[in-house]
């Protein structure tokens, strides 16, 4: 199975910034994109930021121009800078990594806002 190792997240003021990690047990191009869900007000995951085999990025409309998806190939390793954090980014964040037919997750990383 594949094997997703999130670090980061952590408390943080408003304005502040976190940097999470996600590390794969095999290339992050194997995948067809990876990036991080949060819980969200729903019941489904919402979808944070993600990064393609080609470099692609998709973010959400809350998260556009304070949050960057990047990855290290080499480390097999996606990364997401969030920058100038609110309240409402306050949640769980999970890695995912979507091939094909199916996907995997992280155990999650708290992030905490304070206002």
């Amino acid at each position: 199975q594949v094997q997703l190792v999130e670090s980061g997240g952590g408390l943080v003021q408003a304005g502040g910034s976190l940097h999470l990690s996600c590390t794969a047990s095999e290339s992050i191009f194997d995948f067809n994109y990876m990036g991080w869900f949060r819980r969200g007000p729903g019941i489904q995951p919402e979808l944070v930021a993600t990064i393609n085999v080609g470099g692609r990025t998709v973010y959400a409309d809350s998260v556009k121009g304070r949050f960057t998806i990047s990855r290290d190939g080499t480390e097999n390793t996606v990364y997401l800078q969030m920058n100038n954090l609110r309240a409402e980014d306050t949640d769980v964040y999970y890695c995912n990594a979507r091939r094909a037919r199916s996907g995997s997750w992280g155990q999650g990383n708290q992030v905490t806002v304070s206002s």
